[in-house]
């Protein structure tokens, strides 16, 4: 049925499926391509109005530009695969440049031909600003931005003994568990009954960051929900879905939740939650171990930049405190075992730290574009300056001696904030209260910001623990509390820094005051994942 129709979704794909056939029946003969395009180009274009042939679909694609009824039809299903005609066209010539690199010459000449189709071009613009608006939060310490931090400046710790379940014979036995929740009001009992924990976080502390940004019914229907996207990731996903899915298939398969595959997924969070809301931007899910929520925020930092929407929640959920997730860490030999007291355990930068302690949670911010927020009377809590990524490429869980990937991650991210390392004032560390990973983490800062005497650190997890795949979001709730109320919580359990560490730039044992010009906030995670993003107040 879309056969008569083909002349008017052309595409890059397209484009290059036309050079790999030329290519193909010239033995990648460049000259030969050059020398026939024009009479190919005349024969496909007499079996353009042919129904089913592969010849009209080839012919479709020499057209690039979309025609008037693709803009007419919208909905159908090519624009989801091929994109709007506002796409920039510098980004399809981008493309078309790579794909040129690895495919020959004989590319040349598919470029040619879009080069000839194309006609419009998008004039630069001022780069869109993104601010945040709203925030979301479930963890050990509070289930409101304003209560999490509070505890957090109190130096309260939400580190305690696992109640979920039976683990006297782990030898980890604490945990930053969340003891009470409730999904009333904010998800459907059927789906709180069927849905993992880490969806269940995601989508209460998604809907709190819209109550949090005066998002009532009104002021969202006012907005375009095409421009209105979900990015929140998880690093495990449904892990006790898809445990209790395996424990009843060794009885029988028909004894299995029909919904173990599409709730163990890690993007059927920002899924449920667009569908209720009813938000057809972008939406889906990035996992990238414990960075994954730097990296879904920054991501849609850039969708806002890009013009792609006008309003993002983002962040990230995880709940992996359960027998599988508890074991597999242990396993790993990553787990602090201090049981005998859970408060003590998370310690970072301490000498006498045994490692990481399990968090659960999910943090969600609403970031939106300047002008959207200004124009609904929004208040702007801050603004998101710019971030970046980097890889180790060095071990699957260690961090590289040199520190050389966290050092390039924070000096890319400073570019991106068009900013100096003298303007960072305080920096929230990823700080896992590992060995090896809290000691390589503050070598880079020192490298990067060591004549910086106004800069304060402090790591969250020593009073909520490691949450993971959530861990990004959390923190990056915490800076921007921390820039809305001039305090910066405080460093517990340091009693006994590394050698080499320099306590005056971190936070003591209590809350200081802190008038912050910028903020840096670190995630890393296995795999050698380096992200940094920065926060400023607004103005």
């Amino acid at each position: 049925m879309v056969v008569g129709a083909s002349s008017c979704y052309a595409s890059p794909l397209c484009t290059w499926f036309v050079a790999a056939c030329m290519s193909v029946s010239h033995g990648g003969d460049t000259r030969q391509a050059f020398g026939r395009t024009r009479r190919r180009r005349q024969q496909l274009s007499k079996c353009s109005a042919g129904s089913g042939s592969i010849q009209a679909l080839v012919s479709s694609c020499l057209d690039f530009k979309p025609c008037s009824h693709y803009n007419n039809n919208k909905g159908n299903a090519f624009s989801c695969l091929f994109g709007s005609n506002g796409l920039s066209l510098n980004r399809k010539q981008r493309k078309m440049n790579q794909a040129t690199s690895s495919s020959g010459g004989v590319m040349a000449v598919a470029m040619g031909m879009e080069k000839e189709a194309t006609v419009d071009k998008k004039l630069p613009t001022e780069q869109r600003r993104v601010v945040v608006t709203g925030m979301g939060v479930e963890t050990s310490l509070g289930h409101d931005p304003n209560t999490f931090y509070e505890n957090l400046l109190q130096g309260n710790s939400g580190i305690s003994q696992i109640e979920n379940f039976d683990c006297s014979e782990f030898p980890t036995r604490i945990a930053g568990e969340i003891k009470s929740f409730s999904t009333e009001g904010w998800v459907a009992p059927k789906l709180s009954k069927r849905m993992d924990k880490f969806m269940l976080y995601l989508l209460t502390a998604g809907k709190k960051a819209l109550a949090d940004g005066g998002v009532t019914d009104e002021v969202m229907a006012e907005f375009d929900k095409a421009k209105c996207g979900v990015l929140i990731g998880s690093a495990m996903g449904g892990m006790k879905v898809f445990n209790d899915a395996i424990e009843a298939l060794k009885i029988s398969y028909k004894k299995m939740n029909p919904f173990c595959v599409p709730f163990a997924t890690t993007n059927m969070g920002s899924a449920m939650l667009a569908m209720d809301l009813g938000w057809m931007g972008p939406n889906y899910s990035i996992s990238t171990a414990c960075a994954t929520s730097n990296f879904c925020i920054l991501n849609s930092a850039h969708h806002i930049i890009r013009g792609e929407a006008d309003v993002m929640l983002c962040g990230g959920s995880d709940a992996v405190i359960i027998p599988i997730g508890l074991g597999g860490f242990v396993a790993c030999r990553a787990l602090s075992q201090r049981n005998n007291d859970p408060t003590k355990a998370s310690r970072p930068w301490d000498s006498n730290r045994d490692g990481f302690v399990m968090g659960e949670g999910a943090g969600v911010l609403l970031l939106e574009e300047l002008e959207h927020a200004k124009k609904r009377g929004a208040t702007i809590y801050a603004e998101f300056l710019g971030g970046s990524f980097t890889c180790d490429a060095y071990h699957m869980t260690e961090p590289r001696p040199d520190g050389a990937g966290v050092i390039l991650c924070i000096e890319r991210a400073l570019a991106d904030a068009g900013i100096s390392k003298e303007q960072i004032n305080y920096i929230n560390a990823h700080a896992t209260s590992t060995p090896a990973g809290d000691l390589k983490e503050y070598q880079a800062l020192a490298h990067c910001f060591d004549q910086n005497p106004e800069l304060k650190v402090n790591s969250t997890k020593s009073m909520i623990g490691h949450l993971l795949g959530a861990a990004g979001a959390v923190e990056a709730v915490a800076t921007v509390q921390a820039i809305r109320t001039g305090w910066v919580h405080p460093n517990i359990n340091l009693e006994n820094p590394d050698n080499g560490v320099d306590t005056s730039l971190l936070v003591g044992p209590k809350k200081e005051r802190l008038n912050i010009k910028a903020a840096l906030s670190n995630s890393f995670g296995f795999g050698g994942h380096n992200s940094s993003i920065i926060f400023a107040p607004y103005k």
